[in-house]
């Protein structure tokens, strides 16, 4: 009979009776409720921690920080009560002592009266360290105490930033100020330093001014001496000048007293006697034109006239005596008309205009003839004019007796001038030689205020300046310089998804350990017909992986729609389980099949080396010695790996090296089992009369 109708044969002879179907259903049923069940009640023990009565003791006072109240105290209480972590009931200090005594609470937390005094010391001279107080009782849960001690430690961490954020933000604002003062004082030192820089300017200017002021001094000095001495002068000239205007005033008033009265009676004929003069020289020049016209005739006349008395002088009075009168007076006739020859010739040569004459006698006749009519017309007022000359000349005369006495006055001043300008340069002197030194004081002051100008734009640059904004986010990374950031690559949501690759294949193995105390390992059937010792390992291995199928499906259907177990793979997971139980029925086979009753307790020996080794709660590396060599070894370390990555996600490269494990021991065991069904075949006195039976 082949090997699959043997399985099916042990199988059939659950379903004769109730005790056997009975049997069956409770060894279906016990993997179910042995993880389940367990898996169940550690499902999520975290989201239930506000079930656990805890004790809370508020005794801060509070304190007062620059004008603000500070009552960290109840900010801790509030934040607390209004979070999900523990059952938080604000007690007294003695109720809380008590409680965590007789069980009431599992722990207290406490804060004392100088909570928030202690936290506002930070920024004064004695800063203090704000302690809050938690008492906790092993003997009431120890587990409740670690939980503990991880909550408070945050609690902790929390109030110690918000006080470092107290402390910090006063000291980003200080550093505003301070940086908002050092630029202040770095401009103020800019506009000293420009302010200075132009005292420089001005001092070098007032030196070289002065320098130049020095020189004009010395040269107004000389200049004073000089007009000094020209004032002098002046006086003497001035002097002179009004003693000659007051000769001239005396002459003049004298010549008016005896002329005044004659022009003031004689006007008109002044007057008649200026425009005869006037038309003479207006009939003269008019007269001109005819001698130029008769002039030439006149002149050959005369000559003709000379000549006739020449020839007749020569012809009647050469030979006659001198005596003659007659002859006398013909020699004075022939001298006048020669005379007359040459006036007509000289009168000729006038008028052919040689050297200007004419015009010159013309323009003088034009000249008189003007002036001369100037005086006519002014021959009314000549008496008025001569009044009006004597009155200037008085005023000359007196003006110039002021200038004489200004004069002297001048020269007076100018010999105080003289002796101010010979201090003024002896102090400009002294006031260069100072203005020299000023600005090579200045200068150094100007280097001076430059290196403090720079130093201060130097230091303000250094101090920080931070805005509010700014403030809050240095204030929030220097309160908590150093954060865990956190990044769960493949997170489990609870507690029970995190323990169920250790408990899931822990309930497998117990369903095939008991299936093994139901079932033969090896079917007696075919050991008595003789069969081939590989078809009795098969036929006493189907039977319990098919059972052990079933364990599968109904454990994980109830984990997963009852308990709320989540699979990244959930087909994967169970396929994988498919694999476990087989690998775990073959295993558990061959120790019952090799030792006999001796072999179940090797399988529950072998289950516990197994649970302590796979590293299914904590690290196997945190383990001894002893189990981190064992774990390589057994086939439960590589199928918690595998579960973990086909559960919450992650690389498959576990599951394939678990699967060629499981493979490697399922062929493994079915192997030695085929050994011992061999073995069995052949009866032994220790087959009939064994040591142990169970």
């Amino acid at each position: 009979m082949r090997s699959p109708k043997l399985a099916a044969l042990e199988l059939r002879r659950f379903g004769r009776g109730k005790l056997p179907r009975a049997a069956l259903v409770a060894l279906l049923v016990l993997p179910l409720l042995y993880g389940a069940l367990y898996l169940w009640s550690f499902w999520d023990p975290y989201s239930r921690l506000d079930k656990i009565p805890v004790a809370l003791v508020n005794d801060d006072k509070g304190a007062a920080v620059e004008g603000k109240r500070l009552t960290a105290g109840d900010d801790i209480t509030k934040g607390l009560r209004e979070s999900d972590v523990f059952d938080w009931r604000e007690v007294s200090a003695a109720e809380a002592r008590s409680g965590v005594e007789d069980g009431t609470y599992y722990l207290s937390l406490t804060m004392p009266a100088d909570f928030s005094e202690r936290i506002a010391s930070s920024a004064g001279d004695a800063p203090q360290t704000g302690a809050l107080q938690v008492r906790t009782n092993d003997a009431n849960n120890y587990i409740v105490g670690q939980i503990s001690r991880t909550v408070f430690s945050e609690v902790r961490e929390a109030a110690s930033t918000k006080a470092s954020r107290s402390f910090l933000d006063r000291i980003f604002v200080s550093f505003s100020d301070i940086h908002g003062a050092t630029v202040e004082a770095a401009n103020g030192a800019d506009k000293l330093e420009g302010g200075i820089g132009k005292a420089e300017k001005g001092s070098k200017d007032l030196a070289d001014g002065l320098k130049d002021a020095k020189e004009g001094s010395g040269k107004l000095s000389t200049g004073l001496k000089r007009l000094d001495k020209g004032a002098g002068d002046l006086e003497d000239g001035s002097r002179r000048v009004a003693q000659g205007t007051q000769k001239l005033a005396d002459r003049v008033n004298g010549i008016d007293a005896k002329v005044g009265p004659f022009l003031k009676d004689n006007e008109k004929t002044i007057g008649d006697t200026a425009r005869l003069v006037t038309d003479t020289s207006k009939a003269m020049r008019n007269n001109l034109d005819d001698l130029v016209k008769h002039a030439p005739a006149a002149a050959r006349n005369a000559h003709a006239a000379a000549d006739v008395l020449n020839v007749v002088y020569r012809a009647r009075c050469e030979d006659a005596v001198l005596s003659d009168p007659a002859c006398s007076d013909l020699k004075k006739a022939k001298q006048s008309a020669a005379d007359v020859a040459t006036i007509g010739d000289d009168l000729n040569t006038l008028i052919a205009d040689q050297d200007g004459d004419l015009k010159k006698l013309d323009k003088q006749l034009g000249t008189l003839q003007e002036q001369s009519q100037a005086l006519a017309d002014r021959a009314p007022h000549l008496s008025e004019d001569l009044a009006d000359a004597v009155a200037r000349i008085n005023k000359l005369n007196q003006g110039a007796a002021k200038v004489a006495a200004g004069a002297k006055k001048l020269h007076s001043g100018l010999g105080d001038a003289r002796s101010g300008a010979v201090d003024l340069d002896s102090g400009v002197g002294r006031l260069k030689t100072g203005a020299y030194d000023l600005n090579g004081g200045i200068y150094k002051l100007v280097d001076g205020s430059g290196k403090l100008s720079d130093g201060l734009h130097d230091g303000a640059g250094r101090i920080p300046d931070y805005d509010k904004k700014d403030r809050d986010a240095r204030t929030e990374v220097m309160a908590d310089p150093v954060q865990l950031l956190s990044r769960d690559l493949h997170k489990a949501p609870n507690y029970g998804t995190g323990f169920a690759p250790y408990f899931i294949p822990l309930s497998l193995w117990v369903g095939a350990m008991v299936a093994y105390m139901l079932i033969a390992p090896m079917n007696r059937r075919a050991l008595a017909a003789g069969a081939p010792a590989w078809r009795i390992a098969l036929a006493g291995w189907l039977p319990v992986v098919a059972i052990g199928v079933l364990q599968t499906v109904a454990l994980m259907s109830v984990l997963h729609w009852a308990v709320g177990l989540q699979m990244a793979r959930a087909a994967g997971t169970v396929g994988f389980l498919f694999l476990v139980t087989a690998c775990f029925a073959a295993i558990v086979q061959w120790l019952n099949a090799r030792f006999g009753a001796a072999g179940r307790i090797l399988v529950l020996a072998l289950l516990m080396l197994q649970l302590t080794s796979a590293g299914g709660t904590y690290p196997v590396q945190t383990s001894p010695g002893f189990f981190n060599a064992l774990h390589p070894f057994l086939p439960m370390s590589y199928v918690v790996e595998a579960l973990r990555r086909l559960i919450t996600g992650g690389g498959l490269t576990p599951v394939w090296q678990a699967c060629a494990v499981l493979v490697a021991f399922t062929a493994g065991a079915l192997a030695l089992t085929a050994l011992s069904a061999r073995r069995r075949q052949v009866w032994t006195l220790d087959r009939l009369h064994p040591e142990l039976t169970l």
